[in-house]
């Protein structure tokens, strides 16, 4: 592989999904996601190939996943939930893989790019609720407070997820995300992840 591994924030949705794909094909697998190779693809492969460690380094994702898959489960069936919104959903694919009540509205947000390839890849699949797929610029706040005046109408109870996206924020702007997310009350729960270098 020529260049950096990463190159872009593609790139790292590819790589992530390619970890779920390792993950899902143990027999001693903590989740299962069926798609996840087919979405990561050849990139997502060869960019773990290339890293150093890069295998090793997949337990962390393979624990957020798994542990917010059971989050989520738990929010959906005894909060009332009605909608979940993924901000910078990547090629996270639980609307299709996850047993949800076909009642509830799936909303993902990213870029086209990752949007689309999701969409196409999984044309032909059956997805467990409703779902909506939003292509936008997050970090264009007019536009993101927009769509969440509009969650916000539309739903009783949502769940906002910003799994992986936290990290490409400075405090600033995880600051205004907060207030936006607090200025919609029927945006009721917010599950994220924190990293850090220890």
């Amino acid at each position: 592989m020529t260049g950096p591994v990463i190159q872009n924030i593609a790139d790292t949705a590819r790589w992530v999904a390619f970890y779920r794909a390792m993950e899902s094909e143990r027999s001693d697998a903590v989740f299962r996601d069926p798609y996840a190779r087919r979405l990561a693809g050849e990139r997502g492969e060869a960019i773990v190939r290339a890293m150093p460690k890069g295998r090793q380094m997949a337990w962390p994702m393979i624990v957020r996943t798994a542990v917010m898959d059971e989050i989520i489960l738990r929010v959906v069936r005894h909060e009332e939930v009605d909608c979940v919104l993924n901000l910078a959903a990547g090629l996270d694919a639980r609307p299709w893989r996850l047993p949800l009540p076909a009642a509830l509205h799936w909303v993902d947000v990213d870029q086209g790019e990752l949007l689309d390839l999701k969409e196409t890849t999984l044309a032909s699949e059956p997805l467990r609720c409703s779902y909506d797929a939003v292509r936008l610029d997050l970090s264009v706040r007019p536009d993101r407070q927009s769509l969440l005046r509009r969650i916000g109408a539309d739903s009783r109870r949502t769940l906002v997820i910003t799994e992986g996206l936290l990290v490409y924020l400075d405090p600033e702007q995880v600051a205004e995300l907060a207030g936006d997310l607090h200025a919609e009350p029927s945006l009721r729960f917010w599950l994220m992840d924190l990293a850090s270098p220890g």
